[in-house]
């Protein structure tokens, strides 16, 4: 597998997911996205084959929330995405709190690599959007 930057779409794996997405009906778009984030929210497996794709389905899902960047034409799918339940957002940060734990072979290669801090802060990015802070109230009227 290729990685080329540290986008959700910046790899050969994640590409191709864009790729099944533009082939896919607009049902199985949602079904698509959700049963990645699915299979990596609930992995035991440090080798999560999925690990790719589940970034990539976390950032549609995050840019359809308010502060979501639009993902990377240039990689992502070319197909308009349909709107996404909300359950998915949160399968979506369960699966990118699963990507970079303990052990994960993704979080490992960046890890390695120069821009490691940077995906780290791609994916924390991602999260953040689809769970944002919340304000802190100092008390109830």
């Amino acid at each position: 597998m290729g990685f080329w930057d540290v986008s959700p779409f910046g790899n050969d794996d994640a590409a191709d997911f864009a790729g099944d997405l533009d082939e896919a009906t607009v049902e199985a778009r949602v079904e698509l996205v959700g049963s990645v984030l699915e299979r990596v929210a609930h992995s035991t497996d440090p080798d999560i084959y999925d690990a790719p794709r589940a970034v990539a389905a976390a950032a549609l899902v995050a840019a359809q929330r308010p502060g979501g960047e639009p993902t990377d034409s240039s990689y992502g799918p070319r197909t308009p995405m349909p709107q996404f339940p909300g359950y998915l957002g949160r399968l979506a940060i369960d699966a990118l709190d699963r990507v970079i734990a303990t052990p994960s072979w993704l979080a490992d290669y960046w890890d390695e690599a120069s821009q490691g801090a940077e995906w780290r802060r791609t994916v924390a990015d991602l999260r953040s959007v689809l769970d944002p802070p919340q304000a802190e109230t100092l008390f109830d009227l």
